[in-house]
């Protein structure tokens, strides 16, 4: 194997499938990047922990074809301390690869790339069409909520739900639970549920491919196109140049609509971001795991935040547009920062029934986002 590439594209495309290389694996190959040179114009870089895949490919001169597995942390490092130039590698026969960037030169011992594990992508399965700046912000507003605890099975993943003309994604953790449905052209219907890190990292890969093309206007809507590939058992994200292949999460995901309250004694309409600000200042004492929630007493068109530890204590007042009871709840902190810092609208709308009843929070104007998060048990008074 022989070729040349730019120092600056291979930076990026480490920075990308490095993504899917963990250190928990016990096998020595994953914790390798597979780079294949099988045509003369373009390299392709792999990783894999068999639970997500991502191959991405980037522009080379490939004088002779091949492919070798480098291990990820050093060919990373190394690279990223290249100077800007062009690349040059050549494997030699010793199974060893010369790596030389101008002056700089560095020798690595490879492993044969038979003993990288094959990627599936397949053709069958259902497609569906997406953009890619709509599944960017489903992500953002829905992957936080999902539960980071592994022993937790399902609900670990995001439950993507496809109906005619709809397309829904739904994470929680047994606290809170984050719901949002968009208009999109899919005629398929079908449920799946994706881990929800690997969600994130495909919101990620999106986000870093619009930084690269801001400056390109032509075209961006057709750009921003991509194609979904889903079988029984993965789904292949295909983002022109870089390909994610996520593994399913098998199991019945819960019936979240039955979840969601129907009707509420107490609604409000505040201000987003004086809200935000409001939960922001009464976090300065809050502490993780003690005394992390704030209390909230709703009454005569106002949201009253108190917060307190072993070191003070904070009140604060948001003006609201209020209907219906006066009611006193407590909140775990970060769940309400969580929600406020991903919705964008400058209103939003509150929903309550009591104390210990989850409260609802969406848009004022839409009902396309729903957040809904248990309070915790406060002393009243």
């Amino acid at each position: 194997m022989k070729f040349t590439c730019a120092q600056s594209d291979l930076t990026k495309a480490l920075s990308v499938v490095s993504r899917a290389v963990t250190a928990r694996t016990t096998i020595p190959i994953l914790k390798g990047i597979l780079l294949n040179a099988e045509e003369e114009d373009s390299l392709s870089l792999t990783a894999s922990d068999l639970d997500i895949s991502i191959e991405t490919r980037i522009k080379a001169q490939v004088f002779e074809k091949g492919a070798i597995v480098l291990p990820s942390k050093l060919f990373g490092d190394l690279v990223r301390k290249l100077p800007q130039g062009d690349v040059s590698f050549s494997e030699k026969e010793n199974g060893g690869v010369d790596i030389k960037c101008l002056k700089t030169e560095f020798k690595i011992v490879g492993i044969s790339a038979d003993e990288f594990p094959k990627i599936q992508r397949g053709n069958d399965g259902e497609r569906i069409f997406l953009k890619k700046s709509m599944l960017k912000e489903m992500i953002r507003k829905t992957c936080f909520a999902a539960s980071t605890d592994e022993t937790r099975g399902i609900i670990t993943g995001v439950l993507l739900e496809l109906k005619k003309g709809k397309i829904g994604m739904v994470a929680l953790d047994g606290f809170r639970m984050a719901v949002v449905r968009e208009e999109t052209q899919n005629e398929e219907e079908r449920k799946i549920i994706i881990p929800a890190g690997i969600m994130n990292e495909v919101g990620r890969i999106i986000s870093d491919a619009e930084d690269e093309k801001k400056e390109e206007k032509e075209g961006e809507d057709k750009k921003d196109i991509f194609e979904i590939l889903i079988d029984d058992k993965k789904a292949l994200f295909d983002l022109k140049n870089t390909v994610v292949i996520s593994r399913l999460l098998e199991g019945s995901f819960i019936k979240y609509e039955d979840i969601l309250p129907k009707e509420s004694k107490t609604s409000l309409t505040v201000n987003r971001e004086e809200l935000k600000e409001a939960v922001e200042r009464a976090s300065v004492l809050i502490r993780e795991g003690k005394n992390n929630f704030i209390k909230i007493e709703i009454s005569s068109g106002k949201m009253i935040l108190t917060s307190r530890n072993e070191e003070g204590s904070f009140r604060d007042e948001v003006m609201t547009d209020q209907t219906g009871d006066d009611l006193e709840i407590g909140f775990n902190a970060r769940f309400i920062m969580d929600i406020l810092k991903v919705v964008s609208d400058e209103e939003i709308k509150m929903e309550f029934n009591t104390a210990v009843t989850p409260c609802l929070i969406k848009s004022a104007k839409e009902n396309d986002y729903e957040y809904l998060v248990l309070p915790v048990r406060i002393a009243v008074g």
